[in-house]
């Protein structure tokens, strides 16, 4: 059992900056335009099969171009972490890494379709624009989450991360629908040609809008770090070998965090999983049709955000322990059920009762961290939060070709299952002082 002393942590009591928090919130609604519809639903679909000479290259090449990206953040995001807790301009490069999402997303409309005399050049300069998309997008969010230790409290921290993770979801359905109805089916409402799939590249500069729109707030208004009297200059070759000492300091007196680090990068792989197979598993398992995927992705998304914002209320009342160890337990409960029959009624119960919980496990994650991070650390330690999940990223997607190669692609959803239920193996037996019993336990601790 890891138990870990109250350190001198950086979320502290302040009064609420309510332009502060709506900014931070707005950047989580416009952010989840890459998500939902260029990484997940729509663009990725459009790069890997009308922009490829075949759907199975198209998916070999945006794979490998994802893989490369996953290696970039894991070697990246410690470093920079570390380098913006030095320099202390944590909206400036929040800002930074935002607009180049902006830009990727806004370049993709250069993508044209396959034809033989153009090669392959627009498959590969579509994944690679969306693997670019992805690093500058996963580098804000080291900023962004630590910025939330900057614009709450031990007792507002659960419903500020929860509201804000529950619009992301809301904007998801919303920009799903947008591109659906605007520009993807019969065409669109808005009448673009199709000739040269006009219509699915208008939906990148659209919802590269829609991110730099919702992230001007922050830009402007976002909490910046108090500035460090003395700042040594920045060496990258130290900042890794502190990094280093600091992950072996963590295992003789922080064992704590470093145990909390390593049990949520499992069960956040079995997390992403959940909304990265759905379609597929619901697809070749239950006999969904698209368009009834279309209707699961919404309802599930819209499930999500409705989870997350409830459960970022008992987040502040009992603490994000207890927040985690109950949706795990239900969702890896609801995971056997499902797998245990094949009835597209159960599909949608049992799916829609463990989207719904998805966001309160990532949420309450966030807040934990939050909790006990170290003053003067805050980058550093959301960039060991990106780089130990990047670390543990292939447990899921592993396990669920395993299975699904054994025993039939129903079952498949097992290597999610047990995914899930490994996270919440390692994250059973985590006490960490001042955040197992909710807020009163954080200030009585101080």
């Amino acid at each position: 059992m890891s138990t870990q002393p109250a350190p001198e942590v950086a979320l502290k009591e302040r009064p609420p900056d309510r332009r502060a928090i709506v900014s931070w919130c707005l950047w989580d609604f416009g952010s989840n335009a890459y998500n939902t519809v260029i990484l997940s639903f729509v663009f990725s679909v459009y790069v890997t099969s009308t922009a490829a000479p075949t759907p199975e290259r198209g998916q070999e090449i945006f794979s490998l171009l994802q893989t490369i990206a996953g290696i970039t953040v894991a070697v990246l995001a410690p470093m920079l972490g570390a380098w913006g807790d030095q320099v202390r301009k944590r909206r400036l490069m929040l800002t930074v890494a935002t607009v180049l999402v902006v830009v990727c997303m806004a370049l993709l409309w250069f993508v044209l379709p396959y034809e033989p005399g153009r090669g392959e050049f627009y498959i590969f300069l579509g994944a690679a624009l969306i693997a670019g998309a992805n690093v500058f997008q996963q580098v804000a969010e080291i900023f962004y989450n630590a910025m939330l230790i900057d614009i709450s409290n031990p007792r507002t921290i659960g419903r500020i991360s929860g509201v804000a993770w529950g619009m992301g979801y809301f904007a998801g359905v919303l920009c799903l629908i947008l591109a659906l109805f605007g520009f993807v089916l019969d065409g669109g409402m808005f009448g673009l040609p199709t000739g040269e799939a006009e219509n699915i590249r208008a939906i990148a500069l659209v919802m590269a809008g829609w991110l730099l729109l919702w992230s001007i707030p922050v830009m402007i208004f976002g909490p910046e770090a108090a500035p460090r009297e003395h700042t040594p200059r920045f060496n990258v070759f130290r900042a890794y070998r502190d990094i280093v000492r600091r992950i072996i300091g963590m295992w003789h007196s922080g064992r704590g965090l470093l145990h909390f680090l390593v049990a949520s990068a499992v069960y956040r792989d079995g997390l992403a999983a959940v909304f990265a197979f759905a379609g597929v598993i619901a697809t070749s398992s239950y006999g969904f049709a698209p368009e009834e995927v279309i209707y699961f992705g919404l309802a599930a998304n819209f499930l999500a955000a409705v989870g997350a914002w409830v459960f970022g209320m008992v987040d502040d009342r009992f603490g994000p322990r207890p927040v985690i160890l109950i949706s795990l337990i239900t969702m890896v409960v609801l995971g056997v059920v499902l797998v245990s029959t094949p009835s597209k009624v159960w599909f949608w119960g049992c799916g829609l009762g463990i989207a719904s919980l998805v966001g309160a496990v990532q949420s309450s994650s966030r807040t934990l961290l939050a909790r006990i991070t170290p003053i003067g650390q805050e980058n550093e330690t959301f960039g060991l939060y990106a780089t130990i999940g990047r670390a543990a990223s292939f447990i899921a997607p592993f396990l669920l070709f395993v299975f699904t190669a054994l025993f039939g692609a129903r079952f498949g959803l097992l290597g999610i299952v047990l995914t899930l239920a490994m996270g919440l193996a390692l994250f059973l037996p985590l006490r960490i002082a001042g955040v197992t019993h909710g807020h009163r336990r954080a200030v009585a601790s101080r």
